[in-house]
């Protein structure tokens, strides 16, 4: 049926795009990516190929950013640790062992003011937060004034005022393990590290040292490198780091408009019209 198909939806990087794929469907035209992320696509080989490709940035904008925010608070206030007392046999514990971080009135460090980026801003100005954030390009004045963020033009300001870092960027050359060793160290001792982009932004072994050794105080995590982590893996044991699954779209809603918005740019392809989330090979 190679010769059919038209189109490709692309659910959680399944069918897995390669050249013997692609040249196996010469009649293919687009293919519609059920999230933001790119970074397990080879862009110029589909645009060799003279295949379009799309993704779903406003499906997932909203619930990705209330994710980001859920790790934020769970982390500051120990909820996964408390959660574990509460449900022991002994309800044994000393409250100066649990004790969490004020939210209002700290510093949230985004990286990444894209589209999610600015949607966790304005939940954080919620909060009473002060904000900082680093990006490749500085937001409009009225943007930054809107959630009152402050645009660091370089990373290590942030990192070193922040009581809280949010990573929020896609993964490409420039950003695999943006967070390694020397950034850890420019943190605060108490800071907390989220992840919400791609588990190889940071580097992981240097994130586990960081964590050990009280460089910084905590982590929370969506996305590791790899998915799942091996059951063995170091972080898995520490009691300063939240785990999810990479859960940051997963909601009733957002997978019906992950897929709204794929089919959208699909049949926009088919019709030869412009893709509304076309992305370009950079």
């Amino acid at each position: 049926v190679g010769k059919k198909v038209q189109a490709i939806y692309l659910w959680w990087h399944k069918p897995v795009i390669d050249k013997e794929l692609l040249q196996s469907l010469p009649n293919l035209k687009v293919i519609a990516n059920s999230g933001v992320g790119m970074d397990h696509l080879d862009l110029k080989l589909l645009a060799g190929f003279g295949v379009k490709m799309a993704n779903a940035p406003h499906a997932v904008s909203s619930t990705t950013a209330d994710t980001g925010m859920a790790l934020l608070l769970a982390s500051a206030r120990r909820l996964v640790e408390v959660h574990n007392i509460s449900i022991s046999p002994s309800m044994e514990y000393c409250e100066a062992d649990i004790l969490g971080v004020k939210v209002a009135g700290a510093t949230l460090g985004i990286i990444g003011m894209g589209s999610i980026g600015y949607k966790i801003a304005l939940r954080a100005k919620a909060f009473q937060m002060n904000i900082l954030y680093h990006n490749r390009t500085q937001r409009k004045v009225q943007e930054e004034q809107a959630v009152g963020a402050t645009y660091c033009k370089k990373i290590d300001i942030l990192l070193q005022q922040a009581d809280f870092v949010m990573l929020v960027v896609s993964l490409t050359p420039q950003t695999h393990k943006l967070i390694g060793k020397r950034e850890l160290e420019l943190m605060k001792p108490t800071a907390t590290l989220i992840n919400i982009s791609r588990g190889a932004v940071v580097d992981q072994e240097a994130l586990v040292a960081a964590l050990q050794t009280g460089v910084i105080g905590a982590a929370a995590l969506d996305v590791t490198s790899p998915e799942p982590l091996p059951r063995d893996h170091p972080l898995l044991k520490l009691k300063n780091v939240i785990i999810t699954p990479h859960i940051g779209i997963k909601t009733d809603k957002a997978t019906y408009m992950v897929t709204e918005e794929a089919v959208e740019n699909i049949l926009a392809a088919l019709n030869g019209l412009p893709l509304p989330s076309e992305v370009l090979p950079s």
